[in-house]
């Protein structure tokens, strides 16, 4: 099965890359070197160093696995050559809850990015609210659905 691309802006992709260079050149050999020392220790079988050391490599390594993955199917998005006609990556989008009369603003961002932030206004293009507003112009209506159950949304503003 083919993985799905992972959309990601200029700035996104490039902060993976540094992310992966770090946990690779760095991560990996001040791991390597605390195995070492908590070898040098002795018997492995009560030794928690060790197994400390072994169990943050394997997230250590995971994580890279994670990143190479994400920067594999990466498609990036040309800031510039978006438009504000439609909802879409990187998109900032003004709404209005119509069922609780608030008004929110949120920055549309790649799912794969690890930006979503929902505090400071960033939400993934999977999420409930983010879906449903993808591809939607100024003044269209969506049904989201939530934990909270359905919720109306209404684009008042796009903008980049």
């Amino acid at each position: 099965m083919a993985q799905k691309p992972t959309m990601l802006t200029i700035e996104s992709h490039k902060k993976l890359e540094d992310e992966l260079s770090e946990l690779i050149n760095v991560k990996r050999k001040e791991i390597a070197e605390k195995i070492k020392v908590a070898r040098s220790f002795g018997d492995l079988s009560e030794n928690s160093e060790y197994d400390d050391a072994k169990n943050e490599q394997a997230i250590l390594e995971a994580r890279i696995t994670t990143i190479e993955s994400i920067l594999k199917t990466a498609v990036i998005i040309d800031e510039s050559e978006t438009s504000t006609e439609n909802v879409h990556l990187t998109s900032k989008v003004k709404i209005e809850m119509l069922e609780r009369g608030m008004q929110a603003e949120y920055t549309i961002v790649g799912s794969g990015s690890n930006e979503a932030d929902p505090g400071q206004g960033k939400i993934s293009d999977e999420s409930p609210i983010g879906a449903a507003l993808m591809g939607k112009s100024v003044g269209d209506v969506a049904e989201v659905e939530t934990p909270g159950g359905v919720l109306t949304v209404k684009v008042l503003e796009i903008s980049k």
